[in-house]
């Protein structure tokens, strides 16, 4: 199997089968001595992260912060210090986290981002999670590759059953967000920092309880 990625993504196959649980437990090993810790779950829009995340939570007990929650009407990409100011540091220092960032109160959005006073393991999902800016906070990253075609015809559908059901107008959002997510990831190159690269789109049929996860030497499993 081998996945239509944007050129500057290295190939990260050969890929093996892991359960849900097996992965997280290979997470957490990255956590040990650490009351809290968070784990950023990053890769391209519409390539498997959300799905990847809930998976985690439900096999393990984390819990999961969208970030696309933290940037809603606030910046698509440029919202780290908010993650940082009113979620990670906050966590991490064993505080109680209920955050409503600026744009929640501007435009009326009710509840608030929040983890639970227990909560040892919480996962960041989003694209961009596992910035350089945010490394300092995270006990570890996954990466999840995805075939880019794959993923761009998810994202135009997601949109069209959500706020652009007019095809022309999600495909004009789609490339958008594509610009400023290449953008994003070419300067950054999270998947170097990554502890472990997951097939979002997987190619091939895998069981339900199961994940695909890279095994070349240019990723550490």
């Amino acid at each position: 199997m081998r996945l239509r990625t944007h050129p500057v993504e290295p190939e990260a196959g050969p890929w093996r089968t892991v359960s849900f649980p097996e992965l997280l437990a290979g997470l957490r090993t990255r956590c040990v001595g650490q009351a809290r810790a968070a784990i950023a779950i990053d890769g391209r829009s519409a390539g498997g992260k959300s799905t990847l995340a809930a998976r985690l939570a439900a096999a393990g007990g984390a819990e999961v912060v969208h970030t696309d929650d933290v940037a809603w009407w606030h910046d698509f990409f440029d919202w780290d210090d908010l993650l940082i100011d009113g979620v990670l540091e906050p966590y991490l220092a064993g505080d109680a986290v209920n955050f409503r960032p600026p744009a929640w109160d501007v435009r009326g959005r009710e509840g608030a981002i929040t983890i639970s006073p227990g909560c040892s393991v919480v996962l960041i999902e989003g694209v961009g999670s596992s910035r350089r800016s945010l490394a300092p906070y995270l006990s570890a990253a996954v990466w999840v590759q995805s075939d880019w075609p794959l993923a761009e015809a998810r994202g135009i559908a997601r949109d069209m059953l959500t706020e652009r059901a007019d095809p022309a107008e999600a495909k004009r959002f789609w490339d958008d967000w594509d610009a400023g997510e290449r953008a994003l990831f070419a300067a950054d190159r999270p998947w170097e920092r990554a502890d472990v690269v997951v097939c979002g789109t997987p190619l091939i049929e895998v069981g339900e309880d199961e994940v695909l996860i890279g095994a070349t030497p240019a990723w550490s499993t």
